[in-house]
């Protein structure tokens, strides 16, 4: 019976992309609906904006290498005290582009003139005593998801390789109106995913035998190398996270809705965020403040506040970890260490727990979101152009994604809500959570919920093997080291909704014990 009544029964579904009626959606058409991430009667955050800074008193280095590794905070003050121009600071990062992005590919795009065009537009303002804040003057780069007017914006991808936008995105308009420089389009695996592009595979500062990990692999590599004063990345499932961990950077992926994704590449209307990448905890929250904020153009975001003090005495904070996850990988030495940390700066440890349900089924909502934001390239053959074509690249799991059952997406979507109302129980117990980063159920359960997240150098580790977010390929073996290499390792913070200066006080705190931060890698 079915099969005999299936083409009356689902010819309404099917009308709107084969016709008579065929209508297009454009990509800027979000769904109808909204994912909102607060739970009834769960606390929407701070009702006060503050932002207390550091005080730096470092006088400006002789040698360009060691201005171009310094942190946001620093390179703020020697602007704002006149020691150091935009525009040479500019020059500095462009050079460095130019003389290591053949060896690391993690710019797609390279802004020389447009960046010192706004870079003498910045000492000019701030002659004339109209210094805009802590971000004016300083160069940056974004992840090319994020449209740039006349700036061309690929998406790592070869049918977009040639795409150049009409408008700013709203993130860029609000770094411009910082004061910011622009100086780089920075790499992303082809349409979001992991880290090869049109371009060739970002590699990793830190062992250039392997990639640099995605999908905001450009924002890692380009921040660890001294590239960039800072990046924008974004995050679905991971994308900020795992770069920050794979180069030893600040990763910060903001509570969903907190930074409008207006002018950014869709890969999941109810996942996707944007949010900093830098060398430091205190630089993150710094870009932060001048990002957030609601806008008419993404339907997700909305107002919030943000009180973060670097100086902040975190005495008694209540630091939720899960004994089990301590004790088997990707949790290391570094990880178990860094609860000793947490207790050596005065904050309390709380042990939590999280029911064993299937956590790894909610990435069907990726799956169905992400196939229905690149529909056109999957009926139009354009999935085929894209360099990665493996099982687990985009190609294959956008066909696969034509097949789900949209019961079990609505199934799936419950599933969701209850999972949000458990991290609620959870963190009603604590002040925030450190997790090993890379831990899969909590890269999937936060992402889905919305929960906010800070991933920090904890320390080093050795490895005898190169790494990948790629499934095994036989055909191509990661490369093996008989001398063990050094590599970072950090740690993650996971916050409370629209709470990131706790966590972002929390870790400028274990940042300053870890004191892991300001080594640099070799070769840069």
């Amino acid at each position: 019976m079915a099969a005999a009544t299936w083409r009356r029964t689902l010819a309404s579904v099917y009308e709107r992309r084969v016709g008579p009626k065929k209508l297009a959606l454009e990509s800027t058409l979000a769904p109808a609906t909204r994912w909102d991430p607060m739970i009834p009667g769960v606390k929407a955050g701070p009702q006060r904006d503050r932002f207390v800074r550091s005080k730096t008193g470092a006088s400006l280095p002789a040698n360009d290498e060691d201005i171009a590794f310094a942190a946001v905070t620093q390179l703020s003050r020697w602007i704002a005290s006149k020691q150091i121009t935009s525009e040479r600071l500019t020059r500095i990062y462009l050079d460095r582009l130019e003389r290591f992005n053949p060896k690391l590919r993690c710019a797609i795009t390279i802004t020389r003139e447009h960046a010192l065009r706004l870079a003498k537009q910045a000492d000019a303002e701030i002659a004339a005593g109209k210094y805009r804040g802590a971000l004016h003057g300083i160069p940056f780069g974004v992840k090319d998801l994020l449209d740039t007017a006349s700036i061309p914006t690929t998406y790592g991808a070869e049918p977009y390789r040639n795409r150049v936008p009409a408008e700013d995105s709203v993130v860029v308009k609000r770094l411009y109106a910082a004061g910011a420089v622009l100086v780089a389009k920075l790499s992303l695996g082809a349409l979001a995913l992991n880290d090869i592009w049109f371009g060739g595979q970002t590699m990793n500062p830190w062992l250039t035998e392997e990639g640099a990990s995605g999908s905001s692999a450009g924002p890692g590599a380009a921040t660890a190398a001294g590239l960039v004063g800072f990046a924008i990345g974004s995050e679905t499932g991971g994308s900020i996270v795992s770069p920050a961990m794979r180069c030893g950077v600040t990763g910060l992926r903001p509570t969903y809705g907190r930074v409008p994704r207006t002018g950014a590449m869709t890969l999941c209307w109810s996942l996707d965020k944007l949010g900093p990448m830098t060398r430091g905890v205190e630089d993150a929250l710094l870009v932060l403040q001048a990002i957030s904020g609601p806008d008419a153009g993404d339907t997700a975001s909305v107002p919030s506040h943000l009180d973060f003090d670097a100086t902040a005495d975190v005495h008694g904070l209540r630091v939720g970890y899960f004994p089990a996850w301590m004790k088997e990988r990707p949790a290391t030495e570094v990880d178990r260490a860094a609860l000793e940390t947490v207790k050596k700066v005065g904050m309390e440890l709380v042990e939590v727990s999280l029911p064993d349900w299937p956590y790894d089924s909610l990435n069907l909502i990726l799956f169905a979101e992400g196939a229905a934001a690149f529909e056109e390239l999957a009926l139009n053959g354009g999935l085929r152009e894209l360099k990665a074509q493996v099982p687990d690249a985009w190609p294959n799991i956008f066909r696969q994604a034509r097949f789900l059952s949209a019961v079990d997406f609505v199934q799936t979507d419950r599933l969701r809500r209850k999972v949000a109302e458990e991290m609620a129980r959870v963190m009603a117990e604590v002040d925030l959570l450190l997790v090993p980063s890379l831990r899969d159920e909590m890269l999937v359960i936060s992402n889905n919920t919305g929960h906010p997240s800070l991933t920090l150098r904890a320390g080093f580790v050795e490895v005898t093997k190169a790494r990948s977010d790629w499934a095994p390929d036989p055909n191509n073996p990661l490369p093996t080291f008989s001398t063990p290499r050094r590599v970072p390792h950090g740690v993650t913070l996971i916050g409370r909704m629209f709470d990131e200066g706790t966590i972002g006080a929390a870790g400028v705190a274990l940042e300053r014990a870890f004191g892991v931060v300001g080594e640099r890698p070799v070769g840069f």
